[in-house]
């Protein structure tokens, strides 16, 4: 059994979609983000960084995997589904894995922070990260121009990107101009086991409706860059 510590972000859902795509049974423990449950030392025994995702995989020892894309690897490589074994299918995957890790994560992270939760609004800010979001999106739309999926087979590079890609509105992105990637965009959402891990914990991030539902979610992260600020940390 795996024992799953999330919270409904993008990450999180990484490895919610994960879990459900590949049919291990787990459970869900949600983390209330706003209280800092992530920051104590039961959950940081777990995680040192004190981020979510975590799991501890129970069939195999308790063993604690934290970082959403190391716990989607983990994951594949338990099950030999979601990612080649061979190895330039597995390289495949893990180039586009890396992609959202090093940077759709990162640059829509922070477009989410000074769009949505910085208490100033920066302009220049905003129009860097935003703009790198966009140039990141047409990367992806360039490359589904001729490809189903990102690495070959539906993988776990599409479930890490499309997590993300997904919430564009939320950062203040638009994919309009970008056909390849909503075709992508619609088609993943389509799938039942997507539909599924975004539920758990139900998303407030991706659909117009959902932004008058989000205010929680922003109280939330503005909460954790207060932390930030005043620990002259990151976010």
């Amino acid at each position: 059994m795996i024992e799953l510590f999330s919270a409904a972000t993008p990450n999180g859902h990484k490895a919610s979609i994960a879990l459900e795509e590949l049919g291990l049974p787990y459970t869900l423990r949600v983390l209330d983000l706003g209280k800092l449950e992530q920051k104590q030392p039961w959950f940081l025994a777990i995680n040192p960084n004190g981020r979510i995702p975590a799991i501890i995989d129970h069939d195999a020892d308790d063993f604690p995997v934290f970082e959403s894309g190391a716990i989607l690897i983990y994951l594949a490589e338990k099950t030999g589904q979601l990612m080649p074994s061979d190895a330039k299918g597995r390289s495949r995957v893990l180039q586009w894995l890396m992609f959202q890790m090093g940077g759709i994560g990162p640059m829509m992270g922070q477009a989410n922070v000074f769009f949505r939760y910085f208490p100033e609004k920066i302009q220049p800010a905003i129009d860097r990260y935003q703009g790198e979001c966009s140039r990141l999106f047409r990367v992806l739309d360039g490359h589904l121009k001729d490809c189903e999926y990102l690495a070959g087979d539906y993988s776990i590079a599409d479930i890490s990107n499309w997590a993300w890609v997904r919430t564009h509105r939320w950062s203040g992105v638009s994919v309009e101009e970008f056909p390849h990637l909503q075709r992508w965009l619609a088609q993943i959402r389509g799938r039942p086991a997507v539909q599924q891990g975004i539920l758990k914990p139900p998303s407030t991030l991706d659909s117009r409706e959902d932004e008058d539902k989000g205010e929680k979610f922003s109280e939330e992260a503005r909460k954790m860059v207060e932390m930030g600020q005043s620990q002259k940390g990151g976010v």
